[in-house]
């Protein structure tokens, strides 16, 4: 299947609602059967059929059994209430160049994809933005113009971002605050590179495991640029390294720092990853350099353990 989307292809769609659907029907088309049979309604009983009232839903070969009309009654299943989760810290604007995605834009068209496929199921979709603290928090809605909100939203943080306004990552009281404000049951989907401070990690899984107190399921897409940020593929020269976050500055020389930084961050990422086993959370690993599918593949997996 071909799902992949590149910078190029983006100007030959108006918006970000156009754009997933687009990605969301390759996906689809690329699959040998639909993951979506059998989720909208289910068959609950006969009843009698009444004169004037549609025939759509009459059980003919009920009636060729026993010459009466019966019609079949449906009932929608307890539809699935899904949070986006989105990180919007400075450390997300990363990218190599204008030709990749920056982690920021990866995640608002694989949330924006995710969304098209939860508006096919009649789902219900909120989105959490934060950075520094929550920025925005949406109640889970099923409805066109709930939907509409959202990709504007998503839109104005495609357009409205500078990394010249540095905002830090605040992770823990932000996923405090979302696992307060979500009272319902729902799956709480996040998109971050995790890269808040390793010092509080205990307390951003405490964070994680309040979500899991208050029943939501939770699916951590840990979204980073593999080649840079975990195996250090830099040209042997001099850089200038910059926090994002901060501003702070640090010169290094690739080659004489590259085997501690990929042992240090592999290290990181690796305990980030157990936590998530321990703590029952699923943690997928994304490369902002791969194709969508992984995303949306992960998604339906767990989508299914719901039901």
């Amino acid at each position: 299947m071909s799902t992949e989307i590149n910078r190029a292809k983006i100007a030959q769609f108006g918006n970000l609602e156009l754009l997933a659907k687009q990605v969301v029907e390759g996906f689809i088309t690329g699959l040998h059967k639909s993951p979506f049979h059998g989720f909208s309604v289910e068959f609950a009983e006969h009843r009698l059929y009444n004169t004037g009232e549609s025939t759509r839903h009459v059980d003919w070969k009920l009636y060729a059994r026993t010459e009466k009309l019966f019609t079949k009654k449906y009932e929608e299943e307890t539809n699935l209430r899904c949070q986006m989760v989105l990180d919007c810290s400075s450390s997300m604007l990363y990218k190599k160049d204008e030709a990749y995605f920056s982690k920021l834009e990866f995640s608002v068209y694989a949330i924006a994809s995710l969304i098209e496929l939860l508006k096919r199921q009649r789902d219900a979709v909120g989105i959490s933005l934060f950075s520094e603290e929550l920025e925005l928090h949406s109640e889970a809605k099923s409805s066109t113009r709930h939907h509409r909100y959202l990709y504007a939203e998503l839109e104005k943080q495609l357009t409205n971002y500078s990394s010249e306004n540095t905002k830090k990552t605040g992770a823990i009281e932000a996923l405090h605050a979302i696992a307060e404000l979500t009272h319902k049951r729902s799956l709480i989907v996040v998109f971050s590179d995790m890269l808040d401070d390793p010092s509080k990690q205990d307390e951003l899984f405490q964070a994680l495991q309040h979500l899991k107190h208050n029943k939501h399921e939770v699916i951590v897409f840990h979204v980073v640029d593999k080649a840079h940020e975990l195996e250090f593929e830099l040209e042997n020269r001099p850089y200038t390294v910059v926090d994002m976050e901060t501003g702070e500055k640090l010169k290094l020389q690739p080659n004489e720092v590259k085997e501690e930084y990929q042992n240090r961050i592999a290290s990181y990422f690796k305990t980030i990853e157990d936590k998530c086993g321990a703590y029952r959370i699923d943690y997928q690993l994304v490369d902002t350099r791969e194709p969508l599918h992984q995303v949306l593949l992960s998604y339906l997996l767990k989508r299914q353990k719901m039901r």
